[in-house]
């Protein structure tokens, strides 16, 4: 494997509705990451309004960025390259990151990387956090993720099957042909009269659920890696619909048990089908919805394979991800021109 040049990297997203800004080095220690959440602004609405998203990352972005090298004790002089997110994602949100980083890698004649947010989210599992790290007695940093490696990636907008056999190479095996997952957990949420965002919704409820009493349909179109939740989704309405006609009294917990149940068996099955299938040493999930404990110890309960999944705080939308990702293109020759534009539908392969 080629030696990657050691770097630091100073990492800004703002695909969504998070301004966020990390600084990495080597592209596993995460030196410092700061993330303004705009969840409660948002919520009011249901789920993200754009033009209020990006309005609120100009807000946001010089304060988070001057926050993120403070807690590094770095200056933007120790910084070797900008990673930040190119799509995709909102396109008002994006380009206020985009300009920022932009900004400052013209200012300081620093080379700059865009990167696409799947492929962030996949990276996160190759970051750990420096300062727990240093406070361990002895224990060296964890191990990197081994190729070939099974990726799956899900949240609110994608679910997808990647085969990685080296850094920045990924073999799309299946996505979802319809709702993605992340996005089935919103609208199920909202069926159920449970706030947003849903997944988090979802998983408390189901916490004191029965899963077994309903059983909702799965989806596993055999024969292909393809996933689909659209029929989860749409029986759990006619059965939200049923039980309102025949009583006052719907059994939320036990709906949102079952729902996250369907939806757990088919993200885990499939995976694990793939990585036998195409050979994999490790699997990788990664994505908002690894954050669902159900998921997350579905996985982990498994002793096939090793699986990597991101800490709780990389899963949902953060810069430290984006700078792992980004630090593998700098060091591999992967560097953009200014010129760039964002890309708000680009897709991870």
């Amino acid at each position: 494997m080629t030696e990657l040049k050691p770097a630091r990297i100073l990492a800004i997203e703002t695909s969504c509705d998070e301004t966020a800004c990390a600084v990495l080095e080597n592209g596993r220690a995460l030196l410092s990451s700061v993330v303004a959440s705009q969840m409660e602004v948002h919520a009011r609405y249901g789920g993200v309004f754009p033009e209020v998203a990006s309005r609120q990352h100009v807000l946001s972005i010089i304060p988070v960025v001057q926050a993120a090298l403070a807690q590094a004790h770095l200056t933007l002089n120790d910084i070797d390259a900008i990673a930040v997110t190119q799509g995709p994602g909102l396109a008002g949100s994006l380009i206020v990151g985009m300009n920022m980083a932009k900004g400052i890698a013209l200012a300081l004649d620093k080379p700059i990387v865009g990167v696409n947010h799947l492929e962030g989210h996949i990276y996160s599992a190759w970051v750990y956090d420096s300062a727990v790290l240093r406070g361990s007695a002895g224990e060296g940093e964890p191990p990197a993720p081994q190729f070939p490696l099974m990726a799956l990636l899900v949240s609110g907008g994608h679910t997808e099957l990647n085969l990685m056999t080296d850094h920045l190479t990924y073999r799309r095996l299946g996505s979802t042909l319809d709702d993605a997952a992340g996005e089935a957990f919103d609208k199920v949420a909202r069926l159920l009269d449970l706030p947003y965002p849903g997944g988090p919704s979802i998983q408390k409820a189901a916490e004191e659920g029965d899963a077994s009493r309903f059983n909702f349909p799965r989806a596993w179109l055999d024969g292909t890696w393809n996933f689909s939740f659209s029929g989860v989704k749409t029986s759990v309405l006619y059965e939200v619909q049923d039980l309102k006609k025949r009583s006052h009294n719907l059994p939320v917990h036990d709906l949102a048990a079952s729902f996250q149940k369907a939806v757990v068996d088919v993200l885990f099955r499939k995976t694990m089908d793939a990585a036998r299938e195409f050979g994999a040493k490790e699997i990788l999930v990664a994505g908002g919805v690894s954050a669902n404990r159900a998921l997350r110890q579905t996985f982990k309960a498994q002793t096939e394979f090793p699986v990597h999944i991101p800490p709780l705080s990389l899963c949902t939308d953060n810069a430290a991800m984006i700078g792992a990702a980004g630090y593998f293109r700098y060091a591999l020759g992967h560097v953009s021109e200014l010129e760039m534009d964002v890309l708000p539908t680009w897709p991870l392969s």
